[in-house]
């Protein structure tokens, strides 16, 4: 699998401190990913189900921090941000101190690996960092199965994980989510048209934790 999303692994840190570069001299937060209208889908989604404005949410791969900041705007007031990437967490620090929202808590941590403190969150938001983990050229399924554990870890009994995914389809998620996850519902995503076939070039699913 390959995506024109992702640097490989070893340039992560190199990518963010290019845009906090750029940020530190005109102010452009960068890329968001998948585009403006994924945060909407997330945001719509828990007002939808009236999720309360006081649930924890981690931010999985929090890159420049941009949809904590909008998911503040929005009025959630318990919000983590993490990134294995150190010059990530200082970006979105950066982000964040700007906009003036500083109950947002940002941590570096590896997410295959978190430590013991992340822990019971209701919601878990997940914008490509699965899709990147998916494509570690070192064992690759086995990074898959360490993100599941992982999530199974951090996220409540009955929490919510909100995925987007441009890598992989409805069906690849519910399987590699089968262990202890139940699909709630698919949201909608833009669609495109190639050589006369519709499909979705993103996946947003919702799911469960049982």
């Amino acid at each position: 699998i390959s995506s024109p999303f992702f640097p490989p692994n070893s340039s992560w840190d190199a990518a963010y401190e290019r845009e906090l570069q750029t940020f530190q001299d005109i102010g452009d937060t960068g890329e968001i990913w998948f585009g403006e209208e994924s945060m909407v889908r997330i945001i719509r989604w828990l007002e939808k189900h009236k999720v309360p404005l006081d649930s924890s949410v981690l931010d999985i791969g929090t890159g420049n921090g941009v949809l904590l900041v909008e998911l503040a705007k929005s009025g959630y007031m318990n919000l983590t941000g993490i990134d294995y990437s150190p010059s990530a967490i200082q970006l979105s620090e950066k982000v964040r101190d700007k906009e003036g929202m500083s109950n947002i808590k940002l941590k570096v941590e590896d997410f295959l690996a978190p430590s013991a403190e992340l822990s019971g969150f209701d919601i878990c938001i997940d914008k490509g960092t699965f899709d990147a983990v998916s494509l570690d050229p070192s064992d690759a399924a086995g990074k898959r199965r360490l993100y599941v554990a992982s999530l199974g870890r951090v996220l409540k009994p009955e929490g919510f994980f909100l995925i987007t995914s441009c890598n992989w389809t409805k069906e690849e998620l519910l399987n590699e989510f089968r262990e202890g996850f139940e699909i709630l519902e698919e949201l909608p995503t833009p669609k495109f048209c190639f050589g006369g076939r519709i499909g979705n070039s993103v996946t947003a699913l919702v799911f469960q934790r049982k």
